[in-house]
């Protein structure tokens, strides 16, 4: 599960993250709007959840929430703002954000309308599917040919990355990124462990694995079935 949190205010920005961590989830952070609606229109399909700040340097909250509607209608978009009129309120969410947030706030009210909105969100698209292994993403389970899969958390959490970006190459430093959150210089290495872990659960023997290797570069899963 990953946030996008697009606020200028470090104090407030550190503490969302700080929460969030705390809960599970995987947090990117922006400090201005034109970073923020880069990293938004570069992981659209990634994020379950945007944070996003009314003011901001550079572009403001309503300009970034109309440009991610322009590419992506489905993820949850949530304004932290200290504005604080109805007509504002309105404004926000004919604009297209699905809730709004009043400053200050407490982190439990915000984490259960970030709960509710994923909820709600994942009823729809609750399900991934590549040849005859499905993935519930709201109910945390793998089935293949109909067969629960045992996987641990960190498993889940990468074959719910190939699934999400089924038919691109997943580079290794992007996996790193957003699989283990870990944003500087490491030893990846630790991801050919678990694609090994996977592969024993999942491949049929004899048979090509359904996680490719990208040589050089990172994996991939193909569309064709």
């Amino acid at each position: 599960m990953r946030i996008l949190i697009v606020e200028d205010e470090t104090s407030i920005a550190n503490f969302i993250k700080e929460g969030l961590e705390e809960e599970g989830f995987a947090v990117d952070t922006a400090d201005n709007g034109k970073k923020g609606l880069q990293l938004a229109l570069n992981n659209l399909e990634e994020y379950d959840v945007i944070l996003l700040d009314w003011m901001l340097p550079g572009l403001n909250g309503i300009e970034i929430c109309r440009a991610i509607r322009k590419e992506n209608q489905n993820v949850p978009i949530i304004f932290l703002t200290a504005k604080d009129t109805v007509d504002d309120a309105v404004f926000g969410l004919e604009s297209g954000a699905n809730d709004y947030i009043r400053k200050p706030f407490s982190f439990e009210e915000l984490l259960a309308r970030i709960r509710v909105l994923m909820r709600k969100n994942q009823m729809e698209t609750v399900i991934f599917s590549v040849a005859d292994i499905e993935m519930n993403i709201e109910k945390h389970t793998l089935t293949k040919k109909g067969k629960p899969i045992e996987l641990t958390q960190r498993e889940f959490a990468l074959f719910e990355y190939f699934l999400r970006n089924k038919g691109k190459v997943c580079r290794r430093t992007s996996i790193i990124e957003k699989v283990w959150d870990i944003h500087f210089d490491y030893d990846n290495s630790i991801i050919d462990v678990y694609i090994n872990f996977l592969r024993k659960k999942l491949d049929d023997p004899g048979m090509p694995s359904i996680i490719q290797t990208v040589r050089g570069i990172g994996y991939k899963i193909d569309v064709e079935e």
